[in-house]
């Protein structure tokens, strides 16, 4: 009877480790909180995120720091070094690795509004001619989703790489995710720089010079997935995959970046594509919980029945939330019952 017990308990210890370790990232990908919201959200990362076995946390700084390199691209009432510490602090404390995020090359407008670093050096814009309407609708006659900052501009890298290495700093983080997602503008024709560029390779040279900046200091580059797929051949779109041609970009830059493979219609299985083409690769939802389990139980299953060759490049899940960090929280503690982000989260990485 002894012996039998003995054996259940090796058993069962041998299908924990299995499971965990078909998911060794388990990640959030959300916003950094406002100055305000500091405290709730290091009580969360100490409450919920720890005991969830959370280990990896992307956090979207982007200007909501107060940079002292460059002071004039600071948010109003931006995250101190202080703020940042309690972050660090408490992530320690669970095994979270916090990797900063600041959208580098698209996403620099929203809707109407430029963000911080074209509003201070509009030289940087891609597309100087086009102009942010007062109100703003899609599709329009531009092709106008957000700016993009033009990757051949001499000076574009000083400032942003002087950005990436001080945020790297305070969080004390060995990686940097720099968005990367759903650039519309590059290659523009009215760019003197980049007019008649092949945009794959415009996309894989800034990529690359993200990445090899990085890898001065041995820090990772992280990104999210989606212009790197074909949009057209695959039928998935223009959001969650290329319609320009960056999808050739693949097979241009470094194998070590890792991809946040973002889907959120259909629980489509392109962490293969990742993972074939040398990658490692997270599967990102958002907040239709059922898909999201679909999307979890393909990765484990693609992880479980891999060769050796492929299994270590299936690294996980990593949720995202695209609302402020406070908001979530709202929902997260006092839900609706409504499908959300939060009841998402929830489903995924269960509370032990």
């Amino acid at each position: 009877m002894k012996k039998l017990w003995i054996l259940c308990i090796v058993l069962c210890s041998g299908n924990l480790s299995m499971g965990q370790s078909l998911m060794p990232v388990r990640g959030l990908a959300i916003a950094a909180p406002d100055k305000e919201n500091v405290d709730a959200f290091v009580k969360f990362m100490d409450e919920e995120l720890g005991p969830r076995k959370i280990n990896t946390l992307i956090l979207r700084v982007d200007y909501n720091y107060s940079y002292k390199s460059h002071p004039e691209l600071v948010d109003e009432n931006a995250l101190s070094k202080e703020d940042v510490a309690k972050m660090v602090v408490v992530a320690k404390k669970h095994g979270i690795s916090l990797i900063p995020q600041i959208n580098l090359l698209g996403h620099q407008s929203w809707h109407s509004t430029s963000e911080k670093l074209l509003e201070v050096y509009p030289e940087f814009d891609e597309t100087p001619g086009i102009k942010l309407p007062e109100e703003y609708v899609w599709p329009n006659d531009d092709g106008l989703y957000c700016k993009s900052y033009c990757p051949l501009h001499p000076g574009v890298h000083k400032v942003v790489f002087e950005l990436v290495d001080e945020i790297l700093e305070v969080f004390e983080a060995e990686g940097f995710h720099a968005g990367m997602d759903e650039v519309f503008y590059i290659g523009h024709e009215d760019c003197p720089r980049c007019q008649g560029r092949d945009k794959a390779e415009l996309f894989a040279g800034e990529l690359t010079k993200i990445r090899n900046h990085l890898a001065l200091s041995g820090k990772r580059l992280w990104i999210w997935g989606d212009r790197l797929l074909d949009g057209k051949t695959t039928g998935i779109g223009l959001w969650e995959a290329s319609y320009n041609n960056t999808h050739k970009a693949i097979d241009l830059i470094p194998k070590d970046v890792m991809i946040c493979d973002w889907h959120y219609e259909r629980a489509d299985p392109t962490a293969v594509y990742f993972a074939m083409k040398g990658f490692d690769v997270a599967t990102s939802p958002w907040r239709n919980t059922e898909l999201a389990l679909k999307q979890k139980t393909l990765m484990e299953d693609l992880s479980a029945n891999a060769t050796k060759e492929m299994k270590p490049h299936y690294k996980g899940m990593v949720q995202t939330v695209w609302s402020p960090a406070a908001s979530f929280l709202m929902r997260f503690y006092e839900p609706d019952g409504k499908d959300s982000d939060a009841a998402c989260f929830k489903a995924l990485f269960e509370k032990e």
